[in-house]
């Protein structure tokens, strides 16, 4: 099921994709569930929003091996945390608006977990039942800043440095999908989600021991080798296989 967050009528609201239509939800289904009005309304003449807000956007870094080594940089034994904050994300077709701080602005394709209960201190065998679904994301990054700065916080945490979406997939199951960004139609990462070092299950685990994650939450799981410079103009893809695709714009 494809859960996609919508503009109507100036306010938020929630649909199931059912080929080219939303089927119009009656509320958040994570309050109201999924009951529905009986509307329709056409997907290419909506706007689509994040597909979540959440209370924090938390990230998981050196995920996959070659990303790492792109980077020298080494290993790490345990997944590593570091957030975006939640006045990063925009949605769908949005633009990402490049800083005047940084020259060197890079895309990080991600695959994404969405929280969909209380989730502390859960073991890696019953994380599945804390998951609402998986989206994409975008972990734009001011390279030049992240190199420069003492932590990372300023080079990821800028104003729609986080396109997040198309909608939320609630049955995707980890199995070799593809994990590919393109630039202007040429391919810039492009991997197996099976590459990642630390996978779904291992991620929130140790996520939840370490903080509180609450309904809608999102987990960035970290991005392979590839991450290119991005310009005023381009247009960027982020997909992944069986969830959907994710474009914004670049000024």
């Amino acid at each position: 099921m494809r859960v996609a967050r919508y503009l109507a009528d100036g306010a938020a609201a929630y649909g199931v994709v059912d080929g080219p239509e939303l089927r119009v939800l009656a509320g958040h289904p994570l309050v109201n569930g999924y009951e529905y009005t009986g509307e329709r309304v056409a997907l290419k003449e909506v706007k689509l929003l994040a597909p979540t807000m959440p209370s924090k956007v938390v990230c998981i870094g050196k995920n996959y091996a070659d990303h790492v080594a792109e980077f020298d940089g080494q290993p790490v034994d345990e997944p590593a945390i570091f957030f975006k904050p939640s006045t990063a994300i925009i949605g769908p077709g949005e633009s990402i608006v490049l800083p005047w701080q940084s020259e060197q602005v890079e895309l990080e394709c991600e695959l994404t977990i969405v929280i969909g209960s209380i989730c502390k201190n859960v073991e890696p065998e019953d994380v599945g039942q804390y998951i609402w679904g998986y989206t994409v994301a975008n972990d734009v990054t001011a390279r030049d800043l992240q190199a420069t700065d003492a932590q990372w916080a300023r080079s990821k945490a800028f104003d729609t440095f986080c396109p997040l979406g198309p909608w939320i997939e609630t049955e995707f199951e980890q199995d070799g999908q593809l994990i590919e960004s393109r630039i202007n139609g040429e391919t810039a990462q492009s991997a197996s989600i099976n590459d990642m070092i630390f996978g779904v299950a291992e991620i929130v685990s140790h996520v939840s021991k370490n903080m509180t994650l609450l309904p809608g939450d999102i987990i960035l799981t970290g991005t392979p080798a590839g991450v290119t410079r991005i310009s005023h103009g381009d247009i960027v893809e982020c997909e992944v296989e069986g969830i959907g695709t994710l474009i914004s714009h670049v000024l």
